[in-house]
């Protein structure tokens, strides 16, 4: 695909498991005399929306308009996170507080581009306010082009197979970005997303092309999936749908961080699918975007720009016009 479609009309529902990632920057210069490791100087602190909130970040750095559904904890992490997210004018937040939980926290130490250590804090949220959660999807699903349902395994889609359901009665696509073993939880889904790594912990190891297209198909026919993407790192991206298989190779690129890849790669599916296009040009251009952010140092966006930017770099390196 040489020209993007317009993104600005494009609405994207999102709903998952979000969380603040918080980054402390410094310098190590000496071993702790306490304990053999590295003493961190910090001289910086940044803070990000991880999760379902990078997924929803991605689609307004797009262009697109994202409503994103979730819970947080009454704390000062929720606050900061509703704050930053709030800070996208065409992305709208509806987070529910769970004055029972504390809100995930993603705490990643960083010395010269290296990640020393990374702190995890979460609790899953009560079931009266994922009821609550699951009312507004009802209310907010009509006004959608898209749906994704963003799984990290946090607790958040307790209800992930009725949100399905109700998305397909409604006739809208739903994209999944899976966690865990148990994908018959997705079942009905119009498309998969799972990374190599993932869908070999489902489906199995595999030693030759057909065979890993063999199990691919086996599973999208089991759940009932329209599609399923295997994103593959440094080896593309295969689509697998009903007697097709499409694979889009990766641009050779210094890769920098992968966190928060797979949320590029979704949320860029979803604007291109609401925007009009097919999913093999989906695919291509995710594949470009996916490309782009592991360039970038932790949960980071793509913009529509660096993406036609990339698409035109293409091209000349293939010697069009």
């Amino acid at each position: 695909m040489n020209t993007l479609p317009k993104f600005e009309g494009a609405k994207i529902l999102v709903v998952g498991d979000v969380m603040l990632d918080r980054y402390w920057f410094g310098d190590v210069n000496r071993i702790s005399p306490e304990a053999p490791v590295p003493v961190l100087k910090v001289e910086r602190v940044e803070e990000r929306p991880g999760g379902a909130a990078n997924v929803a970040r991605n689609i307004a750095a797009l262009g697109a308009q994202a409503t994103l559904l979730s819970v947080v904890g009454a704390d000062e992490a929720g606050a900061c996170l509703e704050k930053l997210l709030n800070k996208h004018s065409n992305l709208t937040a509806l987070l529910h507080r769970d004055s029972s939980i504390s809100t995930i926290i993603k705490l990643r130490a960083v010395a010269r581009h290296q990640q020393l250590l990374r702190i995890d804090f979460e609790t899953p949220p009560s079931h009266e306010v994922l009821n609550a959660k699951l009312a507004d999807y009802r209310l907010k699903l009509p006004l959608a082009d898209v749906v994704i349902l963003s799984d990290y395994g946090k607790g958040g889609l307790a209800h992930i197979a009725e949100m399905i359901q109700l998305a397909r009665a409604a006739g809208k696509p739903v994209l999944v970005d899976p966690k865990g073993e148990d994908y018959a939880r997705y079942t009905g889904a119009t498309l998969l997303t799972p990374n190599r790594g993932e869908f070999r912990e489902v489906a199995g190891g595999w030693k030759t092309e057909a065979e890993l297209n063999a199990k691919a198909e086996k599973l999208r026919t089991e759940l009932q999936l329209d599609a399923l993407l295997v994103t593959r790192s440094e080896d593309g991206m295969s689509l697998h749908r009903a007697n097709e298989v499409l694979h889009e190779p990766s641009r050779t690129r210094e890769v920098f961080d992968v966190s928060g890849a797979g949320d590029t790669v979704i949320a860029t599916l979803a604007v291109m699918l609401a925007s009009g296009a097919g999913l093999p040009d989906a695919m291509r251009v995710a594949n470009r975007a996916a490309g782009i952010v592991v360039g970038k140092l932790g949960t980071a966006v793509v913009t529509r720009e660096e993406i036609e930017k990339d698409i035109s770099e293409g091209r000349r390196e293939k010697g069009e016009r």
